[in-house]
């Protein structure tokens, strides 16, 4: 029995020290052995080789009726003449329109998985595409057996290696007086643990355009798909993070980082305070040595696809606002966290049983506010920027709808741009309106 023990032992000393030598340390200096970029371009062949490609029910669905209605509204408009008075032809706008809210509306379809154009060996994208050869079912096979048996051993025992450090760490360097070396030992700390952890995901950053990189005193404002955003972006820079105090282990890292960075943490109370919160964020950035502050100011996870409506508050307190776009690649997983769907554990799973995490990082030049813009309006504008530069698309409605009912304003909205239609518009600029 002993023997089993001494062996199990040493087959530990020899994972670890792998994982120490070849991963942790070149991590904590910011350098990269070359095997993360080897295995991307591996599956990126092996994706190739075997991409099947389909369309979802819904997309069918929806294309078959939108056909249907533009011959319906062809064969109409053809044989009714119009009057100044109501034709049958003007119904066929607000028909199309009612069609495609019903089988794919702007809002919820943000709240769940991104659709992809090909099969990227994952049952969780597709349930039956396995079955489809026995080649590809012993590809499908030999996948699920690298996921789980090789890559979530390693990547939890980095992401355990990273979060132990970042507990240690930043304990210990909350003990020493203030100081500039202070400063530099936290960013040492919370920028190697936030590395480690990118590696615990097998993650590939690109980042763009790094003249543009948040500086002390700012706002960094960026899109929200998942948690782990701010693994990808600390990854590169530390900010000084903003969010509610939490318990359990969540609150132990909390504790922890604010003992040696000024993190701005609220308690429930304080978050339905919307001044008193407003006047902490804005001492932080009137201190110009404090690390930038990270906001996501869309308030919930969007699906990779769009940015929804940018809360104002984060606007309004002024200083230089730094806009960040952040897009994944969905072919090697999914990075969007579905909250209504899974909890934080089951996510962290399913991230770690991906294949990797490959994501596209865009640091965009600095916006103020302009003389006479409100909030509102400088808010939209950075996120139409953010969309823009991201290749997503631009929504005003507000992600709070994942859990609210629509506002009154936004059907009031709604109900003002179809009736100018009937009344100022006539059969055929209706029918070709805006969709």
């Amino acid at each position: 029995m002993e023997g089993a023990w001494d062996i199990a032992f040493l087959l530990f000393q020899v994972w670890l020290s792998i994982v120490v030598g070849l991963i942790v340390l070149p991590a904590m200096f910011g350098v990269s052995l070359g095997f993360t970029d080897i295995y991307i371009k591996v599956l990126v062949k092996t994706l190739e080789r075997y991409d099947h490609s389909f369309l979802s029910i819904s997309d069918h669905i929806f294309l078959l009726l939108y056909l249907v209605s533009f011959q319906i509204h062809n064969v109409f408009s053809g044989i009714i003449e119009k009057d100044d008075d109501f034709t049958l032809c003007d119904a066929f706008y607000f028909c199309k329109k009612g069609i495609e809210n019903i089988v794919e509306d702007q809002v919820t379809q943000r709240f769940t998985s991104e659709e992809l154009a090909s099969w990227n060996l994952l049952t969780r994208t597709n349930n039956n595409f396995r079955y489809i050869s026995v080649r590809l079912t012993i590809i499908w096979g030999l996948g699920v057996f690298i996921r789980y048996c090789i890559l979530l051993p390693l990547r939890i025992t980095l992401a355990v290696i990273g979060l132990s450090w970042l507990v240690i760490g930043t304990t210990l360097v909350g003990l020493l007086p203030t100081s500039n070396a202070k400063n530099w030992l936290s960013d040492l700390v919370h920028i190697t643990c936030y590395r480690i952890c990118a590696r615990a995901l097998s993650a590939t950053i690109h980042y763009h355009n790094k003249e543009n990189r948040p500086k002390k005193g700012g706002i960094c404002v960026a899109n929200h798909t998942s948690p782990i955003d701010i693994v990808i972006l600390a990854n590169d820079g530390c900010y000084a993070m903003v969010g509610q105090v939490h318990g359990g282990l969540m609150g132990v890292i909390q504790r922890s980082m604010v003992r040696s960075c000024p993190h701005v943490w609220f308690e429930r109370s304080e978050m339905k305070d919307r001044h008193a919160a407003a006047k902490r964020l804005k001492d932080h950035i009137d201190d110009k040595t404090k690390l930038p502050i990270l906001i996501f100011p869309e308030g919930t996870c969007i699906n990779n696809t769009s940015v929804m409506m940018f809360k104002k508050g984060s606007f309004e307190i002024g200083g230089t606002i730094y806009p960040v776009a952040i897009k994944y690649d969905p072919q090697f997983g999914d990075a969007f966290w579905n909250s209504a769907k899974y909890n934080m554990v089951s996510y962290i799973l399913r991230m770690m049983t991906s294949w990797a995490i490959v994501c596209n990082v865009w640091y965009l030049p600095p916006m103020t506010r302009q003389d006479g813009e409100d909030a509102v309006h400088f808010a939209n504008r950075v996120k139409s920027a953010i969309a823009q530069q991201g290749g997503l698309v631009d929504l005003s409605w507000d992600g709070g709808l994942k859990r609210e009912k629509v506002k009154e304003s936004f059907k009031e909205e709604q109900q003002k741009m179809y009736s100018s239609m009937i009344v100022g518009l006539d059969c055929h600029e209706a029918s070709e309106g805006p969709v």
